[in-house]
């Protein structure tokens, strides 16, 4: 969210116009009862939602869900928050990184957090038995790319996995080029080179991150490479807004109003059918013809929907 636009002068939404609890809880329901068995919290900062751990608590009762995770910047997550949101069912965490150094980090993260800070919530994380807690670093090209080999050698051997993500032209803020993608082919060699890693199987059809391990049993890494080896025919991943809008694609021009629907009264049975009629038509595949695309409509900006 950039500081030119959001800054102090922003008129952000009022409330009425977020989505309620109750009604985040209506559409978990919806998508659970069409198998949906994962829920991801992300942002923005989820952490900055006040009562988040309320959330967390009914998405767990939910029939059919088994796991919930959250993405964060991490700089609001002591360990007395850890332990809540995980006493609440919140099963994994990733935690936003994109460097070791402040001056590099300053340049990425552009809200004043320090590279400590963001360490000491890792460590928060990993204290209070999450299943599994991710770094994403997100590598630009002339920005950090000269952080991979450091962020590499810091995280190997501490059970936390390291996961590297192809720069993407999400949204419209970001002055993508593909000139600065560094491909996943490019960072798995450079870690080679130092750390020799080796294929490992995937976890679950349609993971986005392909998986390596150290040869010395060193841990794992991902790699996410969206740009350079798109896997949009396995994406099985939705994406719901705070104003209530569904996005089946994360460069996806515009959004479903699920809000409307489900404040016009719609029964359950009905939001269901409304989001398999929505699943089912989708012909999302951003990815593979990005190259192929003369004139680009507006996507969606990544702190409207998350990663």
């Amino acid at each position: 969210m950039p500081k030119e636009v959001f800054n102090k002068d922003y008129k952000f939404l009022p409330r009425k116009e977020l989505l309620t609890f109750e009604e985040i809880d209506r559409v978990v329901r919806a998508f659970a009862e069409l198998g949906v068995s994962k829920i991801r919290l992300t942002g923005g900062e989820p952490l900055l939602r006040n009562d988040l751990e309320k959330l967390i608590e009914r998405i767990a009762e939910v029939p059919g869900i088994n796991d919930i995770s959250l993405t964060s910047n991490a700089t609001l997550l002591s360990h007395a928050r850890a332990q809540s949101l995980r006493d609440a069912g919140l099963d994994r965490v990733n935690i936003s990184l994109d460097a070791l150094d402040d001056e590099t980090f300053f340049k990425v993260n552009d809200v004043g957090a320090t590279v400590q800070s963001v360490l000491d919530g890792i460590e928060a994380a990993s204290r209070v038995g999450f299943k599994a807690v991710k770094v994403n670093m997100v590598v630009k090209k002339g920005l950090n790319d000269h952080s991979i080999l450091p962020m590499a050698r810091f995280f190997h051997g501490t059970g936390q996995i390291l996961r590297f993500i192809e720069f993407m032209d999400v949204g419209n803020s970001n002055s993508w080029d593909m000139k600065q993608v560094v491909t996943s082919g490019e960072i798995a060699q450079l870690i080679d080179a130092e750390l020799p890693i080796e294929p490992a199987e995937p976890n679950y059809r349609g993971e986005v991150a392909k998986r390596w391990r150290y040869r010395d049993g060193g841990g794992e890494i991902g790699i996410i490479s969206s740009v350079s080896q798109p896997f949009c025919g396995s994406c099985s991943r939705a994406r719901l807004s705070a104003v209530g809008s569904i996005y089946t694609c994360l460069f996806a021009s515009q959004g479903h109003d699920m809000r409307e629907v489900m404040r016009a009264d719609a029964t359950d049975e009905q939001l269901r059918d409304w989001v398999r009629k929505l699943w089912s038509g989708r012909e999302d595949r951003y990815s593979e013809t990005r190259s192929q695309v003369a004139i680009l409509k507006p996507k969606v900006e990544m702190s409207y929907i998350g990663g």
